[in-house]
């Protein structure tokens, strides 16, 4: 039996409807897509929802928060695509202080004080080690717990004595030290460990950028590998990469005296730290390595002291995107150690250079959470 021959037109018809077929189907999986709330680098649809549930993100701030209404305002704006005010994913950086910005600045005096003071005077290991410029040092630490007072160049000498303090110790070590000092508890709080005396309604603000594409740093004046232990594992979601503080050397265990041009990195080598003080990270220093380390002109700033000043106005001055600046005013003497003198200061401050300031006792619902209490 002779087969039948297909209709050419018949073909054609039938390949035309598949086509049809199937550009209907692609259109309506991108259309899918477009509403579903997809996001792309350039963001973002993501980051608008994230805009949308902005009073949830900041729920320990108070409604007259001037920081509130600002910021909420602001990533509306910087996140929409259509907005002459719209900042690139890329060029969405913030810039933290640490110390009396993410975190208690004085129970009674700075952490990684009294982690030095701790080595010096009460580690069984290390107290009976220490040197003579140490011991000099830890008492006047000593002196600024018990008056308030810091001592003429005391943040220099401080920086070289936890470099010499802590010289030969592993990385790894030293950031095991840094956490094993976080468990011991908050000499002037209630129910809370060092490690754990983070302002909680500042990270809201780090993980609502964080939520609209922003990159964090954190840029502190304490030294980097301490800042860096302090912060491991904790509620603060920052990595170690965008951690910038105070340097000390670095070498390698065998290099000894050797120029780091010369010695060559062995197999049986492990990275320590050197011994010696580089740099504090203060005022312009900061403005420094942030072109060093980071490269762009960040468009937020969070600082809480004069050693933040620089960085702050760096920040806000001729920049090519939408910028602001906020610092924290210590003014809560119930909740916190706080300081009316420098509180006022600050906020001087503020008005003088156009900041935002932030105040503790009246823009927060809580500081270390309601079970926290000053002692």
């Amino acid at each position: 039996m002779a087969e039948k021959k297909k209709n050419p037109s018949f073909i054609w018809q039938c390949t035309t409807i598949a086509l049809a077929v199937a550009l209907l189907a692609v259109s309506c999986l991108y259309i899918l897509k477009l509403t579903s709330g997809s996001s792309d680098d350039s963001g973002s649809s993501s980051t608008s929802q994230s805009a949308s549930k902005s009073k949830d993100a900041l729920s320990m701030w108070t409604d007259d928060a001037p920081l509130k209404k600002q910021l909420t305002e602001y990533i509306s704006k910087i996140t929409d695509k259509d907005s002459k005010d719209f900042i690139p994913v890329d060029r969405r950086i913030a810039v933290f202080d640490f110390d009396g910005t993410l975190f208690c600045e004085t129970d009674p005096v700075y952490f990684d004080y009294r982690l030095f003071y701790y080595r010096v005077t009460e580690d069984p290991d290390y107290k009976d080690k220490a040197s003579a410029v140490e011991k000099e040092t830890a008492a006047k630490i000593k002196t600024m717990m018990d008056t308030g007072e810091s001592a003429k160049g005391l943040e220099v000498a401080h920086g070289k004595g936890v470099a010499s303090a802590f010289a030969g110790m592993t990385v790894g070590e030293f950031n095991d030290y840094v956490k094993m000092f976080r468990e011991k508890q908050a000499p002037s709080y209630n129910n809370m460990k060092n490690g754990e005396a983070y302002y909680k309604p500042m990270i809201q603000v780090v993980n609502y950028l964080k939520a609209n594409d922003f990159t964090v740093y954190v840029v502190s004046g304490t030294d980097r590998f301490i800042v860096r232990g302090a912060i491991e594992d904790s509620v603060l979601d920052v990595p170690p990469r965008q951690i910038i503080g105070s340097d000390e050397t670095i070498v390698a265990s065998h290099q000894g005296s050797e120029d780091g041009l010369t010695y060559q990195y062995k197999l049986e080598d492990q990275v320590i730290t050197g011994g010696d003080f580089i740099i504090k990270n203060l005022k312009m220093n900061k403005v420094s390595v942030i072109q060093q380390e980071i490269g762009l002109q960040p468009v937020l700033s969070f600082g809480n002291s004069s050693g933040d000043n620089s960085m702050a106005n760096f920040v806000i001055d001729d920049n090519p995107y939408p910028s602001a600046a906020y610092m924290l005013c210590c003014d809560d003497l119930e909740r916190e150690n706080g300081n009316m003198k420098k509180a006022d200061a600050m906020r001087k401050s503020c008005e003088e250079n156009g900041w935002t300031a932030i105040s503790m006792k009246n823009d927060w619902t809580t500081i270390y959470g309601d079970n926290v209490t000053k002692k």
